[in-house]
């Protein structure tokens, strides 16, 4: 695959990652129905550039696994789960999952990406916070 494949093949998957965590951070808020949820991201004029197959598979992959991955992430987290800050909570979601169920992909790159994502969408210092999270959680799965 060459430069520019590469590259375009990373950016479909972080801008898969982006929805994702927008599309759980709904999901988390709303209750509404995942897969209604899902069709309006897949929809959105800005999906055109996702790489469509790891957006599905990452919202019906935390709706599936909520429970195991917040009990994953519990005794990293000084507060119950549900009192952390809403995005910083589909953050560490989708982190999670990929964490856990995505193996192909480097644990740095999902720290990296997660990070990423705290520092555009959440909270002034949130993504220490994930940080701190995750590489707890990545030494917990992948090490």
């Amino acid at each position: 695959m060459g430069k520019s494949a590469a590259n375009k093949k990373n950016n479909s998957r972080t801008c898969a990652r982006r929805l994702a965590m927008q599309a759980i951070y709904q999901w988390t808020m709303s209750n509404e129905d995942i897969l209604v949820i899902e069709r309006q991201y897949i929809e959105d004029t800005e999906a055109r550039t996702a790489d469509h197959n790891m957006l599905t598979e990452l919202i019906r992959g935390v709706e599936a696994n909520h429970k195991e991955l917040v009990a994953i992430m519990q005794p990293f987290i000084d507060r119950p789960f549900s009192e952390t800050n809403p995005v910083e909570q589909a953050i560490l979601l989708l982190a999670a999952y990929e964490l856990k169920y995505s193996l192909s992909v480097p644990y740095r790159a999902v720290i990296n990406e997660a990070i990423e994502l705290a520092k555009t969408y959440g909270a002034e210092q949130g993504y220490r916070f994930i940080n701190g999270v995750l590489d707890k959680v990545a030494k917990k799965l992948r090490m």
